[in-house]
């Protein structure tokens, strides 16, 4: 089965005929059952390889089928200037599902942050820093705001990798785990890398011996098949086979 019939219906669907896109990308094929299947995942691809829909279309897709409820999906980035110009696709891809993303991070006004510790978003974006002031705030019941935690995402994890800015993101990962009382989900967005094995078990932290994790990469995927899917119009299915 193609990873594109694994999306949720509704997400399939606006893939389809909100985006127009011909096909899903080889990357964003290839996520889809280990990111449902709550696998670790590093997914590598150039910039504007399609990362973040890789990531975004199949938590959605597990949100939707099982039910998530509350804060349950976290976007972390390194920089506030990206996190302002992935919101509003994020807020799209929500809402088909009628789920909403919020922003919370150094530049979010007190009005803005009461609204999200009272109206708590499905998907949460922010910086490893405005994540730490979260868990510290007496304004913020840890607890209560976390507790429905299910996956992190880390977009540029590259940036983090090996520098103490890195190891203070692992450290409230941990922190968010015992909060959550749960394993985390954790998947990594980064372009390529001469050591993605290395990288992605640095990402997985003390879970690295008791959680799968997979690196996903159009390189490995470009072994499966000579050709990129494209849709079946007829079906709404992903094929494989090039057109004749």
């Amino acid at each position: 089965m193609a990873g594109a019939d694994l999306l949720h219906p509704v997400v399939l669907h606006h893939v389809v005929n909100s985006l127009q896109w011909p096909g899903l990308r080889p990357l964003q094929e290839a996520a889809v059952q280990p990111l449902l299947a709550g696998d670790d995942a590093l997914l590598l691809a150039p910039t504007a390889g399609g990362k973040t829909e890789a990531a975004v279309f199949p938590l959605l897709s597990r949100m939707a089928q099982e039910n998530w409820s509350g804060t349950t999906v976290l976007y972390v980035c390194p920089l506030k200037a990206l996190l302002n110009n992935l919101l509003p696709r994020l807020e799209t891809y929500t809402g088909w599902l009628g789920r909403r993303a919020a922003l919370w991070h150094g530049d979010t006004t007190m009005g803005r942050r009461r609204t999200i510790l009272r109206e708590r978003p499905d998907v949460q974006l922010t910086t490893p820093e405005s994540l730490e002031s979260m868990l510290v705030s007496a304004a913020v019941d840890e607890g209560e705001f976390f507790r429905h935690l299910r996956t992190v995402v880390v977009d540029e994890v590259h940036a983090f990798a090996g520098d103490d800015r890195g190891w203070h993101l692992l450290a409230v990962l941990e922190r968010l785990s015992r909060v959550a009382g749960r394993p985390i989900q954790r998947v990594g967005l980064s372009a390529t890398v001469g050591n993605p094995d290395e990288l992605l078990r640095w990402l997985q932290g003390s879970g690295r011996t008791s959680r799968p994790g997979r690196v996903v990469s159009p390189v490995a995927v470009a072994t499966a098949s000579a050709h990129p899917a494209r849709w079946n119009w007829t079906t709404s299915a992903l094929c494989t086979t090039p057109p004749r």
